[in-house]
């Protein structure tokens, strides 16, 4: 992966967790802009490998179950051709918190909820709302659940 490509193509996970009547969505916020955990894919790394990494640096989460396998969902080029590139894991159990980034100072994001689908659509922009769709759609499949 060429450095001009890693600036513009990123890796996260949308993560979730079951509830008693939904299954919850973990968004984080920075500035006015919510999002699934994601960052840059760094030279050389795999875009799974850098979707883990971002969840654990960005939530402090380390356990993921990849329990519906690992398709992904990209977005649509946005913001100067970037594209992001998501899978969906379950979140068994930890506590979110939002870590220092030693390069900032200060954690990356501002805030961070665990969403029920249709408080997740209000928050998301429009480019994520298809992953968020694609996600509660494979969550909701009997065919995908149990995969790996």
């Amino acid at each position: 992966m060429t450095q001009g490509r890693r600036n513009r193509f990123s890796a996260g996970v949308v993560v979730v967790r079951p509830t008693t009547d939904q299954w919850r969505f973990l968004l984080l916020r920075v500035f006015w802009n919510w999002d699934f955990p994601k960052r840059g894919v760094e030279s050389g790394e795999l875009p799974l490998d850098a979707a883990r990494r971002e969840v654990e640096e960005e939530t402090g989460l380390t356990e993921l179950e990849f329990r519906w396998g690992y398709p992904y969902c990209e977005t649509l080029p946005y913001s100067g051709d970037k594209i992001a590139r998501y899978y969906s894991a379950l979140s068994p159990g930890g506590d979110v918190h939002l870590p220092i980034n030693p390069a900032l100072g200060r954690p990356e994001h501002h805030e961070f909820r665990w969403c029920g689908v249709e408080s997740a659509r209000r928050l998301v922009p429009e480019r994520i709302k298809a992953v968020l769709e694609w996600a509660h759609t494979r969550l909701n499949d009997p065919q995908t659940t149990g995969q790996q």
